[in-house]
């Protein structure tokens, strides 16, 4: 068998120089490999995607019922100072009546 410059002969068999030297199916199953590597990435994105969503989703929500809690305190505040301030009128209104008198 004749020998160009981009081939080498070994016995009986010839090796291409710069060629891969992986056999097909081992390439097939490379390539699913490498097919399946972006896929396999993008599930793990999205796994760590949800869970962060979810992680926010609970940290908003806490923050929210945290808030809810203070606004019910507050207007618990003002409602007993409101109170505070209708006895106070009512009195100084009696006073006032009663100079009048």
């Amino acid at each position: 068998m004749a020998v160009t410059g981009d081939e080498t002969e070994t016995g009986s068999t010839v090796k291409l120089i710069g060629s891969s030297s992986i056999h097909p199916l081992a390439m097939a199953h490379t390539s699913t490999l490498i097919s399946q590597k972006p896929l396999e990435d993008v599930t793990q994105k999205r796994e760590q995607r949800l869970i962060k969503n979810r992680e926010a989703a609970r940290e908003c929500r806490r923050k929210k019922k945290e808030y809810v809690k203070c606004l019910e305190n507050r207007v618990a505040v003002l409602e007993n100072q409101n109170k505070t301030l209708i006895e106070e009128l009512r009195a100084m209104k009696d006073i006032y009546r009663h100079k009048n008198e």
